[in-house]
C-alpha cells in the first residue's frame, strides 16, 4: 500500500469515538430519509465573514433560510454538535460559530446543549508516537474533558449556562435501525433519543477516509467510544467487512438514526489536502446553514470543487434514495456558488481496512 504524507499520530487523530450501555429504544428509523427526501426544494444559504465577525455571519446564514424560530418551529430541546477531533484549534469547530448559534437557540426560548465524542487526545489515547483505542471509560471521559477544556468550550460552555455532554459514556440506548447498513441497531447516549433536534456545526475539510467532512460525516462523533472504541475502530472493522465505502455505511446510519435538521458549517477557515487532521488550511470566510443535511453538504462540496460521486456518504444517500439528488433542487440563497467557490487540494483516500493493517491499532 502506497503510504501518504501524513503521520501515524495525526491519521488516527483524524477518526472519532463511541460509548455504549444497554437499554433498547425503537426510534422513526427513516427519520433521515423523511429529513433528506422532501417535495419542495431544500434552502441552503452561503454568507461571508465580513471584518471577522463570525457571530454576524453564522446569525445571516440563518436569517436567510427564514429565521431561528421557523428552522426550529416544534423542536423545543436542541443539541449542538461541533466536531471536535482532537484538542487542536486547527482542525475543529471554533466556540464562536457554536456560541452564536446557541445564543440564537437561547434567545427563541429553546432548551441547549453541547455535545461530543471526540476522538484522540495526547496523553490519553496517544502516546508518544502509538495510538491506542481504547473502550476505558476513565480514559475516554478524562479526554473529553481535556478537549472541552482546551478548546475553550468549558469556559464558553458555562458562561452561557449550557451543559457540555460527553456522548462517549453515561445512559447509552440501543436504537433499531432495521434499514441500516452496518448494523441493525446503533447505541448512543439517551440524551440523543430526547432530544428534539440535532444541529451538526462541523468544520469544512477534507478527510482520508470520507473524502470531506462537513454535516453528515460530522454525525459520526455520536458513537460512544465506551461500545464502538476510541476512533471508532470497532466500528469501522465492522462496517468494511460489509463493504462500506469510505465509512459511508457508519455516516448514514447514524443520520437515520437522530433527530437531524439544522447544520451551520464553519467554513471561516477550512482544511484541504490531507485532512481532517494534518492538511493545510484554507481561508474561506465563509459560513453555510441549511435544514437538510444532505443539501448543506452537497452545496459545500461543490464550494470545494467536489463532484457528488467522489463522496462516498453523498453517493450512498443518493443511491439510497436520498434527495435532493442534484443542485438545481436546492434553492441557493446569500451569496453564489460560483462567486466563492474553490478547487480544494484533494485527499490521499485510502480504505479503513488498508489504514487498519497499515497502522495497527493497539488496545489499551
Amino acid at each position: 500500500m502506497k503510504k501518504s504524507n501524513i503521520s501515524r499520530r495525526k491519521f488516527i487523530k483524524t477518526a472519532s469515538v463511541a460509548a455504549v450501555g444497554s437499554t433498547f429504544i425503537s426510534l422513526n428509523s427513516v427519520y433521515g430519509k423523511e429529513i433528506y427526501a422532501g417535495d419542495r426544494k431544500e434552502i441552503v444559504s452561503i454568507v461571508r465573514v465580513k471584518d471577522g465577525n463570525i457571530s454576524k455571519a453564522v446569525e445571516e446564514a440563518i436569517d436567510l433560510l427564514g429565521g431561528i424560530k421557523s428552522v426550529t418551529k416544534g423542536k423545543n430541546s436542541i443539541l449542538l454538535k461541533p466536531n471536535l477531533v482532537a484538542p487542536d484549534i486547527r482542525c475543529t469547530t471554533k466556540p464562536e460559530v457554536v456560541q452564536a448559534v446557541a445564543r440564537l437557540l437561547q434567545n427563541a426560548g429553546k432548551e441547549v446543549m453541547i455535545g461530543e465524542a471526540s476522538a484522540a487526545a495526547e496523553s490519553f489515547n496517544v502516546i508518544g508516537n502509538e495510538t491506542f483505542r481504547t473502550r476505558k471509560k476513565e480514559i475516554l471521559d478524562r479526554m473529553q474533558q481535556h478537549v472541552f477544556d482546551r478548546l475553550g468550550y468549558t469556559v464558553m460552555a458555562k458562561a452561557m449556562k449550557i451543559p457540555l455532554i460527553n456522548l462517549h459514556s453515561g445512559d447509552i440506548v440501543e436504537v433499531a435501525l432495521p434499514e441500516g447498513f452496518a448494523a441493525k441497531s446503533v447505541k448512543i447516549h439517551k440524551v440523543l433519543t430526547e432530544v428534539d433536534l440535532v444541529c451538526s456545526i462541523p468544520m469544512m475539510k477534507t478527510h482520508s477516509l470520507a473524502t470531506v467532512t462537513l454535516s453528515m460525516k460530522n454525525l459520526i462523533g455520536l458513537y460512544p467510544g465506551t461500545e464502538y472504541y476510541s476512533v471508532r475502530s470497532w466500528l469501522h472493522d465492522r462496517a468494511a467487512e460489509k463493504g462500506s465505502p469510505g465509512v459511508a455505511f457508519e455516516v448514514i446510519d447514524m443520520n437515520r438514526a437522530v433527530k437531524t435538521g439544522l447544520s451551520v458549517i464553519d467554513a471561516s477557515t477550512a482544511m484541504e489536502g490531507n485532512g481532517p487532521f494534518g492538511g493545510p488550511l484554507v481561508d474561506m470566510g465563509l459560513i453555510i446553514a441549511g435544514t437538510s443535511p444532505l443539501a448543506t453538504d452537497m452545496v459545500g462540496s461543490a464550494l470545494m470543487g467536489f463532484e457528488f460521486n467522489s463522496i462516498p456518504a453523498i453517493n450512498l444517500a443518493h443511491k439510497s434514495g436520498m434527495g435532493p439528488a442534484d443542485l438545481d433542487e436546492i434553492e441557493i440563497r446569500g451569496i453564489p456558488i460560483e462567486r466563492v467557490a474553490r478547487k480544494f487540494v484533494k485527499p490521499f483516500v485510502s480504505k479503513w481496512t488498508d489504514i487498519n493493517k497499515f497502522w495497527g491499532i493497539k488496545e489499551l
